[in-house]
């Protein structure tokens, strides 16, 4: 009986090992670069959405704009001023736990 388990977990592991697993591979689509220009980056498309949502509310104003796509731009908007919200919060509680640290 043992020897049938044993021959299991052999072909398991066999099974296993030629499955290309997702999320295990390089990615090229990430951004190359120290931490600071990928802040950068994540501000300026920050500052972009929100100023894409302000652009097509004026236009809805004048009726240039559809209102779907209006919507769809200020809620994005919001998702992404929540988003930075969250991380400005994280750095600072962060930051407050390193200066509590005894040296």
């Amino acid at each position: 009986m043992s020897l049938k388990a044993m021959d299991a977990a052999t072909a398991y592991a066999k099974a296993v090992a030629n499955i290309k697993q997702p999320g295990l591979e390089a990615r090229d689509g990430l951004p190359k670069g120290n931490f600071a220009s990928l802040v950068q980056e994540a501000v300026e498309g920050a500052a972009e959405s929100l100023q894409t949502s302000e652009k097509l509310t004026m236009k809805a104003m004048t009726k240039e704009a559809d209102l779907l796509d209006v919507v769809t731009a200020v809620t994005n908007a919001e998702m992404t001023l929540q988003t930075v919200v969250a991380v400005r919060d994280r750095v600072v509680q962060a930051y407050q736990d390193i200066i509590k640290m005894p040296i």
